[in-house]
């Protein structure tokens, strides 16, 4: 054997040795596990709330009728839009659009027009708050009753509770498309309500440029009298501050008045007990004597010298 051979040998051994020491010392990397459907990012889910474990096509009813239906309807609506184009915006002569000074946004005059709204309250999340939602007496007004708890569910997870909300549904052009309330050509919101003398919340919400901003939300505050008498309130657009998450930015900026979604009262004083809120119209107008662009600063993180 040469001599060469006879000095390769322990070196060989000792790595040898070495790696069969990092094999037992380092975890062994078996293939990863994914867990079922893991791969698709599924939608945001509050805390309490029960998981769903299905695949998205399961809840959709596949129907000829239906879908008949649904052509249908969109044909209807696209041949609206185009005749709408011809005569003047939103379908209103252009003079009529360009002078006109109030305008009725919502009322309840039948119970189609409940099919606009949707409510909803924290027994979503697990809570013990109940809202409904039904026309008046005299069929002219809408009735927003339930009952409000603030009693937060057993989840371990979930510390507050306590919420009912009223929201308009988002409008839809043919085949589905968004559609925005104008309101340029306003600057106050114009409510006929009749309520107990709780403080309930208006929220508007508009069309934003990024999805992380779904959530945001301009709000002001609606204080009822409470009693037999309706009151007329009209509130500036000015005084309407951002909010994400029921959380106050810093950068607040004004209410974007040309593309709005939905709006929305929502009901969360902690006062336990019955509510209700009845609602005549929901309007806007436009108020010559109030000049107020904003009512909030809006800070600058590099001020102008």
């Amino acid at each position: 054997m040469s001599l060469q051979k006879i000095t390769r040998l322990p070196s060989v051994r000792l790595l040898s040795s070495i790696h069969h020491q990092q094999q037992l010392l380092l975890p062994s990397t078996s293939p990863l596990t994914v867990p079922k459907r893991a791969v698709s990012q599924g939608e945001y889910r509050r805390p309490g709330q029960p998981k769903v474990d299905k695949f998205p096509w399961q809840p959709i009813n596949f129907s000829f009728s239906k879908g008949f239906d649904g052509v249908k309807k969109h044909l209807a609506l696209l041949k609206k839009e185009f005749s709408d184009r011809w005569v003047g915006p939103q379908g209103k002569p252009l003079l009529e659009h360009m002078l006109e000074q109030n305008q009725v946004l919502w009322e309840f005059r039948g119970p189609e027009s409940l099919e606009q709204w949707t409510v909803s309250s924290d027994r979503e999340i697990g809570g013990q708050s109940e809202v409904h939602l039904k026309l008046g007496k005299n069929q002219n007004t809408c009735l927003l009753y339930g009952t409000l708890s603030s009693t937060p569910p057993r989840d371990g997870e979930t510390r507050y509770s306590g919420y009912c909300t009223m929201r308009s549904k988002q409008p839809l052009a043919s085949f589905d498309r968004k559609k925005h309330y104008d309101w340029s050509s306003f600057n106050s919101l114009h409510l006929r309500v009749r309520g107990d003398g709780r403080p309930w919340m208006i929220n508007i919400g508009t069309q934003m440029y990024f999805s992380h901003q779904k959530d945001d939300l301009y709000n002001y505050f609606l204080y009822t009298r409470g009693g037999p008498y309706w009151q007329d309130v009209k509130i500036p657009f000015s005084k309407f501050f951002l909010t994400y998450r029921g959380r106050i930015q810093d950068n607040q900026h004004p209410l974007w008045l040309d593309k709005v979604n939905t709006i929305g009262f929502t009901l969360g004083d902690k006062a336990d007990g019955p509510f209700q809120l009845e609602i005549d119209f929901v309007g806007a107008c436009k108020d010559y004597a109030h000049t107020e662009e904003f009512a909030y600063e809006m800070y600058k993180r590099n001020p102008e010298i």
